[in-house]
């Protein structure tokens, strides 16, 4: 189950809030690996062609987890929300992947 934020978005607006203070840039960075039974699992679905589903799994947990951390480092600032998310992913090592999720911390209250 993939979790998210209400107070979250790929923009630089909330509708209905306004910003009323900026704390900076958060981010949530995770270094992961394949395991060689996941390695293993993949190849055999990758015989059968389609999605690999081991491979999704895992980058699914891996962008929660990269999220979860960003909303960590946000909420530590005193933010109720993040705005401009993205996500980066780096191949550092073969089979070790960086995924990075970033925005702009910031502090919102309803508009009106």
């Amino acid at each position: 189950m993939s979790m998210t934020h209400p107070l979250t978005t790929t923009t630089f607006e909330l509708p209905g809030y306004r910003v009323v203070q900026s704390f900076g840039v958060v981010r949530g960075l995770v270094v992961r690996s394949r395991s060689i039974v996941g390695n293993f699992g993949a190849s055999i679905q990758s015989i059968f062609g389609g999605n690999i589903s081991l491979y999704t799994s895992l980058c699914e947990r891996t962008r929660e987890d990269a999220f979860n951390l960003m909303l960590t480092h946000a909420g530590q600032l005193g933010a109720n929300a993040v705005v401009g998310v993205r996500y980066d992913a780096t191949e550092i090592a073969p089979g070790i992947t960086e995924v990075l999720c970033y925005g702009t911390a910031v502090a919102v209250e309803k508009a009106g």
